[in-house]
Order: structure tokens, then C-alpha cells, then sequence
């Protein structure tokens, strides 16, 4: 039974199993013939055409676009119409005491802060498309889309 303690076992000899990346062909089908599990991705095709033949992958091509461009653009703000027909269509809805409603009262149906209504309500606010279409249903007015249109009260369910 002494001797049980000099004894060394190797259960796992020989090369490490971890992720290589290659490039050539011939070191991809080296491994398969190994029996190596291989992936391999394309990552320059898009559907299936080769983006990079005739003018390059997409991604390029914005990030050249950027960098061309040397001026600095703030974000993009909403609209002060959207900003006047969330406010007219705040104080316009009315509750059951005949008060109009309060931004504090429109955030909380929308589960927002009222700092983001007041932002909105000034024009200071980036536009998010989720957050409009909350307001659009608690206040029953179009603040998205076409500006003729906006204000406009939201037509109901289409009839079939």
C-alpha cells in the first residue's frame, strides 16, 4: 500500500484543448482530418454575397463616413410641435374632478419621471419612438410620423 503513493496517473496527456483561430485553408481541414471540432465563420458576407469584392463591407464603409466627417452633431431633439401637442393634450384631459392633468400624472401612467415629460414638453428630449407611443395612448393624440399630422387625435381600432 506504500508504494500506492509513488504512482502518478495522467488522466488528460498530451495538447491543450483550447480555441485557435487560423486563416488558411489548409489548417482547417488539418484539424478536421485530427478530428478537432472546427467553426467557422464568414464574417465579410452578407446573404450570402460577398460584401468585400465589389465595395466593401458595410461597416467599413460607415466607419469611413465617419471619419470624413469633422463636425460635431448634437443628438437629435424632438420637435417643438411635438413638445406644444403633448402639453395641449395634457391639459386638455381632463379626470373625473375636472382637473386637467399635471406631467406628474402623465409620468406616472406612463411609468416615467416627470423630468423626462417636462424635457419632452420643452423640445429638449432625444426622441424615443417607445416612450412617444406610451404618451400616444394615454393622451389619445399622434405624436409620431408625418408633422401635418401630429396633434391630430388617434382614430380608434380599424372597423373590419
Amino acid at each position: 500500500m506504500s508504494d500506492d503513493w509513488d504512482k502518478v496517473t495522467v488522466l488528460r496527456g498530451g495538447q491543450k484543448n483550447h480555441a485557435t483561430v487560423t486563416k488558411s485553408e489548409s489548417a482547417v481541414n488539418a484539424a478536421k482530418r485530427m478530428g478537432i471540432a472546427v467553426n467557422t465563420t464568414a464574417k465579410d458576407r452578407v446573404g450570402g454575397i460577398n460584401t468585400s469584392s465589389a465595395h466593401g463591407p458595410a461597416d467599413y464603409q460607415a466607419k469611413a463616413k465617419l471619419d470624413r466627417e469633422n463636425e460635431v452633431k448634437p443628438p437629435a431633439t424632438v420637435d417643438k410641435s411635438v413638445g406644444q401637442a403633448i402639453s395641449k393634450a395634457r391639459q386638455d384631459k381632463k379626470d373625473a374632478n375636472g382637473k386637467s392633468m399635471s406631467q406628474k400624472d402623465l409620468a406616472t401612467k406612463i411609468n416615467e419621471k416627470p423630468q423626462v415629460i417636462a424635457e419632452y414638453e420643452s423640445g429638449r428630449a432625444v426622441p424615443n419612438t417607445a416612450l412617444l407611443a406610451k404618451m400616444e395612448r394615454v393622451l389619445g393624440v399622434k405624436l409620431r410620423g408625418d408633422p401635418k399630422t401630429i396633434g391630430t387625435p388617434l382614430g380608434g381600432p380599424k372597423k373590419k
